[in-house]
């Protein structure tokens, strides 16, 4: 109900044309993306930081692929949004809903030796999560967790390595191969991934031409695998970030 309830609000917000998404984007040449997290502008002097999501990096592609600008937006008008929906989703009665083929669920991982062996235990506990996650809010919500709500992902995660938190909640998919690295090998307690969403394209019902532009999108990062490598792109990174920022040992 958190992600149909967020999706929703996302698309009121954004306001996405009717019809013409693509053919507005052309005449105006620049590509109005609706996302849930809007990713902050890197500045000089700023630590670069993966994102959360590959919200950001899909819509990247899209816009180089029309050979427009992107502009990502949480309000306003937008030509197509990006948002995480569910089987059920009422998106579907109003809108055409395009699956990425990413998905993913809430997952939690801790030291090896805690004590937390349900969700239900997080109660009264810190839980690490970062700016823009789906999952940020619904575990304080669901479960009574203090949530500790970090700039981005390699944040989070040092956080929880040195004991500034008792686990820390991210994508289940990122959280699963980060947990491959030798140097998580003693934070690899977990809970069961939660319910999965699915991370989807949304456009009007009536927008045919770009629902079936973002269709053969699809299908082509499909056919060349191409979200599996940009998710394992992304762990990759924010392991870096982690072993280059993390100033304190670990917590033992």
């Amino acid at each position: 109900m958190h992600t149909v309830r967020l999706t929703l609000l996302l698309l009121a917000a954004c306001g996405i044309a009717q019809a013409g998404g693509l053919d507005n984007a052309r005449q105006r040449g620049t590509l109005q993306a609706g996302i849930q997290y809007v990713v902050p502008e890197y500045r000089g002097g700023m630590k670069f930081r993966t994102p959360e999501t590959l919200d950001q990096a899909l819509l990247e592609d899209v816009a180089k692929r029309l050979k427009l600008p992107l502009a990502t937006v949480k309000g306003g008008k937008t030509d197509l949004a990006l948002a995480t929906v569910t089987d059920n989703d009422p998106l579907v009665r109003t809108h055409t809903v395009i699956p990425t083929g990413y998905t993913s669920a809430p997952m939690a991982i801790m030291r090896n030796d805690t004590d937390i062996k349900t969700w239900e235990q997080l109660k009264g506990r810190k839980v690490c999560v970062s700016e823009g996650g789906v999952h940020t809010g619904t575990i304080a919500a669901r479960y009574g967790a203090i949530e500790k709500v970090y700039r981005a992902p390699a944040d989070a995660f040092i956080a929880v390595r040195i004991g500034e938190c008792d686990a820390t909640v991210h994508d289940s998919a990122m959280l699963e191969e980060l947990i491959r690295y030798p140097e998580w090998k003693k934070f690899s307690a977990r809970l069961p991934a939660g319910p999965r969403t699915t991370l989807a394209f949304v456009v009007p019902a009536a927008d045919r031409k770009t629902a079936d532009y973002l269709k053969k999108v699809v299908a082509d990062w499909t056919s060349t695998g191409q979200l599996d490598k940009l998710m394992k792109s992304a762990v990759r990174n924010i392991a870096f970030e982690v072993y280059l920022d993390q100033t304190a040992p670990d917590c033992h």
